[in-house]
């Protein structure tokens, strides 16, 4: 999309890792944004190098209540709506699972209204846990999965579906242009220290005194996208004449194992520290990898950042940050992040 004097996109979720990132490629295009965020997970040092650009705005609010009259005030402005807004790593999302499913439900829901309101284009981000543990490898768009509907993991995994629910049925009735993602792990700068993904547990432990953890025997496989090439794919995505009625797989098809990805971490960060096997948690993905078919014939799409270069600038983009802070300690289950 060309920037339009007046036009605004508004990004829900935009503090968060994958948000923040998003925001900033906005705003460098051109484009005038409005971040909403209600700081649960994310963090306001996220926007920082934001706030004194002349396009960004931030309003604090919760998409599970109404929203504020600062962001319904606009909506003659909207043009997109990006709904990146949820708790997306187990630690986070179970903390408050309630909250977890109707930021999903009630909270997308709103947005789409919204979009209704403004006739703006509307994206949301969904996720591979819609495919839980899957049966079929690679998952493509097409596969319904393998979720445990009563688990520990449901309040998110279920929510998502009911999200992308919400929005093909707003798309079949005619009430909004939509798009929806599936995104697969992403990692990069700006990642939450202590968020219990994977791959910021792995660099914190192995930049720190403490025990590399691995949960299982790290045989359990993952897909990792740097967020810059995410943020393209959803970019491509939200601009691409798509029908509306496909979700699209994002993410890196390149499959490591755990244990590969800690040797590759501690290889660059020089660490010495003991590696530490743990029970692998309840319904815990064994194998993860997108088929990205759909999203190269429809966006032109693929990631474009290799592994070995993506770790070299989140590890030194994390080892900065722990100068600065201590973060407090829960070593967690990895997952796929959004």
């Amino acid at each position: 999309m060309t920037p339009a004097d007046g036009d605004l996109i508004l990004v829900a979720g935009g503090a968060g890792f994958i948000g923040s990132h998003l925001c900033r490629r906005l705003l460098d295009e051109g484009h005038r944004v409005l971040c909403i965020d209600n700081l649960q997970t994310s963090r306001e040092s996220n926007l920082a190098p934001l706030e004194d650009h002349p396009g960004f705005t931030f309003v604090r609010t919760d998409i599970v209540e109404p929203l504020p009259e600062a962001v319904l005030a606009q909506a003659g402005r909207i043009t997109r709506i990006y709904n990146l807004a949820c708790a997306a790593s187990p630690p986070q999302y179970q903390a408050d699972p309630e909250h977890t499913m109707l930021t999903n439900v009630v909270g997308t829901n709103r947005l789409l209204r919204l979009a209704e309101q403004a006739g703006a284009r509307f994206l949301l981000t969904s996720t591979s846990e819609v495919y839980g543990d899957p049966e079929v490898h690679p998952q493509t768009e097409d596969y319904r999965g393998f979720v445990n509907c009563t688990g520990p993991r449901a309040c998110y995994d279920e929510g998502k579906r009911a999200a992308e629910t919400l929005s093909f049925d707003y798309a079949r009735a005619g009430r909004a242009a939509v798009r929806v993602a599936r995104i697969f792990n992403t990692y990069g700068p700006q990642m939450h220290p202590d968020d219990g993904r994977v791959v910021s547990n792995l660099i914190c432990q192995a930049l720190s005194d403490r025990p590399i953890t691995i949960y299982g025997d790290g045989s359990q496989t993952r897909s990792f996208c740097y967020v810059s090439d995410l943020v393209d794919g959803l970019m491509r995505l939200m601009e691409s004449e798509i029908d509306g009625l496909e979700p699209v797989n994002l993410g890196n098809p390149v499959e490591l194992t755990v244990r590969d990805l800690a040797d590759r971490v501690v290889a660059l960060t020089g660490s010495t520290n003991d590696v530490v096997y743990r029970p692998l948690p309840q319904d815990d993905p064994r194998r993860r990898k997108p088929d990205i078919a759909r999203a190269q014939a429809v966006l032109g799409w693929q990631p474009r950042v290799p592994i070995e270069e993506g770790l070299v600038q989140t590890c030194a983009w994390f080892a900065d940050e722990l100068k600065r802070e201590t973060p407090v300690w829960r070593p967690e289950p990895e997952r796929d992040a959004a």
